[in-house]
């Protein structure tokens, strides 16, 4: 198997965008547990961890993306951007593709533990929900799968809140990073939906909200566009950040607001191709702000 086959087969983006998820709740848990975090980047524990999050969480992830593709290899024979995955395209076997999926979920699984327990379980429960709740869901009903995706989707920012803490728990802070990350998987999966909705039929996927690009799509795609306003700014409302993480985090959400009352004004795939990119620059931006604006409090 060649190293783009193997890129192909993890989604090395999707889990890329993953880890540094869940890097950026790691260090934001070090600074809630009273470290000071720039000193505690010193700490050889503190990298160690650290290290142990990035490799253990890329490793569960792509073990998820391995079950998922081998679950869906025949769909994926008849979709243009799967069709050259190393398991449709022949070049990997279903019980190869089964094998490294679970030794890199064994492994992925055993690093994230030996942080803490709660660490481990809620990788275990992550690669269970993505894998064998969301992936047979995609051919049922748009709404539940992505609500059902949306989990898994947002479970990195938890557990790498949950990895900082030297006895796992979960708090307010962990919840607010949960739920912007969870609403943000809407709109995310929505709009990515639309932009590939008939390679998906392909498939006999249904992931928009109405299995069509319709008004109706749009529509709750945009509610839940203005959902995420207000949860962007539950950092700055608790007290956790300051104006600086609440600026930006209403300046892109409005940005992103736009975006998708643009694709519910037009309903073209231009539109929710636009809004796409929107999303992926969005998550990034607030949580790195999220970071900044805690760490200097």
């Amino acid at each position: 198997m060649k190293g783009s086959d193997f890129s192909k087969l993890i989604k090395t983006r999707l889990t890329f965008m993953v880890t540094f998820s869940a890097s950026i709740s790691f260090i934001i848990a070090v600074k809630a547990n009273g470290g000071n975090t720039w000193g505690a980047l010193y700490s050889t524990t503190m990298w160690m961890n650290w290290v142990k999050l990035v490799v253990g969480g890329f490793l569960v992830t792509s073990a998820a993306n391995c079950f998922n593709e081998v679950i869906e290899v025949r769909f994926d024979r008849l979709m243009k951007r799967t069709m050259d995955r190393p398991m449709p395209a022949g070049r990997m076997t279903t019980g190869q593709g089964l094998v490294l999926g679970m030794g890199m979920g064994i492994l992925g699984t055993y690093l994230l533990g030996s942080l803490n327990l709660l660490t481990g379980l809620l990788s275990v429960f992550s690669i269970v929900l993505y894998a064998f709740a969301y992936t047979p869901l995609k051919r049922v009903n748009g709404f539940i799968a992505v609500f059902v995706g949306a989990i898994p989707g947002a479970l990195p920012a938890l557990i790498g809140y949950v990895a900082g803490q030297p006895h796992g728990r979960i708090d307010q802070i962990a919840i607010i990073l949960f739920m912007i990350q969870f609403v943000w998987q809407f709109v995310h999966f929505w709009a990515i939906a639309w932009v590939l909705d008939d390679d998906y039929k392909l498939a006999g996927f249904r992931l928009l909200p109405t299995a069509k690009r319709d008004k109706t799509s749009a529509l709750i795609t945009f509610v839940f566009a203005v959902v995420l306003v207000p949860v962007s700014l539950l950092p700055t409302i608790y007290g956790y950040g300051g104006y600086y993480v609440g600026g930006v985090s209403l300046l892109m959400s409005l940005i992103f607001l736009y975006q998708a009352f643009n694709l519910l004004r037009t309903l073209e795939v231009k539109a929710a191709r636009t809004l796409m990119f929107g999303s992926f620059y969005y998550l990034p931006i607030v949580q790195l702000m999220f970071l900044f604006d805690f760490i200097a409090k």
